[in-house]
C-alpha cells in the first residue's frame, strides 16, 4: 500500500507540475506578485496532495522565533520536501541555489521572476561575491534569505561539513541568523521513489545575533541545528 501511495503521488506530481507550470506561464509576463501567487499555490497544493496521497503531513514549532523583516535563515536540508514547503513557514524567501537551476525550461523562468540568490560554483572565488551581492539585493527588498548551510541534501544521521558561504552572508548582511531544524529525510529521502506517511517536524530555533566571529558563529550554528535535528529524528523513530 505504501508503494502504491508513493506511486500515486509521484504520478500526480510529475504530471501535473509541468502542465500547470505551462498553463500559468503568462503570469511571468505580469507583476512579480502574480508569479509569487503561482509559487505559493503550487507549494500548498503539492504539500496537500502529499498529505492526501501518502499520508505525510507536517508540524511547525517555534514560529515565534522568526523576527519581522529581513533575516538570514539557515535551514537543515535533508529532502526535496523543504524546497517545496519553505514558502509555508518563511515569508517570500529568497533561496540560495545553484545557478544551473535558473537555466531550466519553465521552472527556471519562474525562479528568475520570483528572484532567488544564485551561486555559480564554477566561478571560484568570485562565486561568494556574486552570492553576497544578490543576497544584499533581496534583503533591500525586505525579504528573508535562506541558505542550506551544508550546501546539499544530507541524509538523517550522516555528517557533512558546514560550508563557509553561510558565514560570508552572515558577515556581509549583518543580520541575525535563524536556524531551522527538520527531519524530512526520514519520510522523503534523497533520490528515493518512496515517500512515507508520518509527520515532518519543522522547528524554528532562537536567532543567533549578528556580530560573532567566524569560529564562534559556525560552531554555534552547527551545534543548535544538529542537536535539534537529532532530537526530531529520534522522536520520529519511536
Amino acid at each position: 500500500m505504501k508503494a502504491f501511495r508513493a506511486t500515486l503521488f509521484n504520478v500526480l506530481f510529475y504530471t501535473l507540475t509541468p502542465i500547470v507550470g505551462l498553463l500559468l506561464l503568462p503570469a511571468c509576463l505580469g507583476p512579480r506578485d502574480w508569479v509569487c501567487a503561482v509559487r505559493d499555490a503550487w507549494s500548498r497544493s503539492v504539500i496537500a496532495v502529499l498529505g492526501l496521497a501518502v499520508g505525510l503531513r507536517w508540524r511547525l514549532t517555534g514560529a515565534e522565533s522568526m523576527p519581522d523583516g529581513p533575516v538570514l535563515i539557515a535551514c537543515k536540508h535533508q529532502s526535496a520536501w523543504e524546497t517545496i514547503a519553505l514558502q509555508l513557514f518563511c515569508r517570500d524567501p529568497a533561496i540560495v541555489l545553484k545557478q544551473e537551476l535558473l537555466k531550466l525550461p519553465v521552472f527556471g523562468w519562474y525562479l528568475r521572476r520570483v528572484g532567488m540568490v544564485p551561486i555559480d560554483r564554477s566561478a571560484g572565488a568570485g562565486a561568494l561575491k556574486m552570492m553576497v551581492k544578490a543576497a544584499e539585493e533581496r534583503v533591500a527588498e525586505g525579504r528573508p534569505v535562506v541558505i542550506f548551510p551544508q550546501g546539499t541534501r544530507v541524509a538523517p544521521g550522516a555528517e557533512q561539513a558546514y560550508h563557509p558561504g553561510v558565514y560570508a552572508l552572515y558577515r556581509a548582511l549583518n543580520l541575525p541568523v535563524v536556524p531551522i531544524a527538520l527531519n524530512s529525510g526520514q519520510f522523503w529521502a534523497r533520490e528515493s521513489f518512496m515517500k512515507y506517511p508520518g509527520v515532518v517536524d519543522v522547528h524554528i530555533l532562537a536567532p543567533i545575533p549578528a556580530g560573532l566571529d567566524r569560529k564562534s558563529f559556525m560552531a554555534k550554528l552547527e551545534e543548535v541545528i544538529e542537536t535539534e535535528t537529532g532530537k526530531l529524528e529520534k522522536a520520529a523513530a519511536i
